[in-house]
């Protein structure tokens, strides 16, 4: 059982940063793929990023390449998302996950065993 909280959530202008933590409990964190999801009021949940468990492996949306960088700290039980250059599009609730990511590339292929109840990111323009 793996237990995700996330935090760093907030409001920020336009072309602004934020960095999103994702806390997990339980030993075998570092034994799965990671992921960020975000859902925009009446659309549906999509990709952000997503990391191996040994950080070795990315994938990220193409509207966040370049702005947005995943990582993760196996020794503190952490993934982040490190979000430059923010734009209004990107107001969201993010999700954190855990599970399997079967493919890296287009197309994301992934299958989550947990989820965190998600932090409300808001960018104003």
């Amino acid at each position: 059982q793996v237990q995700l909280v996330e935090s760093g959530g907030g409001l920020v202008q336009a072309g602004g940063s934020l960095r999103l933590s994702c806390a997990a409990s339980g030993r075998t964190f570092s034994t799965y793929a990671m992921g960020w999801f975000r859902q925009a009021p009446g659309k549906e949940r999509e990709v952000v990023a997503a990391i191996s468990w040994s950080g070795g492996r990315t994938y990220y949306e193409d509207s966040v390449k370049g702005r947005f960088t995943i990582s993760r700290d196996n020794a503190k039980n952490t993934v982040y998302l490190q979000m430059n250059s923010l734009k209004p599009e990107d107001t969201a609730v993010y999700y954190c996950a855990a599970g399997t990511v079967v493919r890296y590339s287009d197309p994301f292929r992934y299958a989550m065993d947990y989820w965190g109840k998600g932090t409300l990111v808001t960018v104003s323009s």
